[in-house]
């Protein structure tokens, strides 16, 4: 199953994006108010989203400053989460989160949805950080 969230203007350089997000704790910041019990260290983090079992999440690769790598820590929730950033000039950039998981067709139909807007509100919550 492949979700792409729209791509967002974000008014900072592909360089402060990527260093805001390469520091996990972060990510917090960018959850959508429905997520529960988000711990995070500098490698990991993990929630609860209503409705689905708790996610965890690794840094999985980095190239500065054009991408970051999430990957599930689940074999039972097998995915990673791709945050695309380019430049659009010194102080704008774009910036698309790709999510990409191998689940069964009962599984995917069911989570489909709520992962299409977990990735839409982080992408849009970026905008104002």
């Amino acid at each position: 199953m492949n979700l792409e969230s729209p791509k967002v203007t974000v008014q900072k350089s592909s360089n402060e994006i990527y260093n805001y997000l390469s520091e996990i704790k972060n990510f917090e910041f960018i959850m959508p108010d429905t997520i529960e019990d988000f711990q995070a260290d500098s490698e990991a983090f993990h929630f609860t989203l209503k409705g689905m079992p708790k996610i965890h999440l690794k840094l999985d690769e980095q190239e500065a400053p054009n991408k970051i790598i999430l990957g599930s820590t689940s074999e039972k929730f097998p995915f990673t989460l791709k945050i695309d950033i380019e430049d659009n000039s010194e102080v704008s950039s774009d910036v698309q989160l790709i999510f990409d998981g191998k689940f069964n067709p009962m599984v995917a139909m069911m989570i489909k949805n709520p992962l299409q807007k977990f990735i839409n509100t982080l992408s849009e919550n970026l905008k104002t950080k």
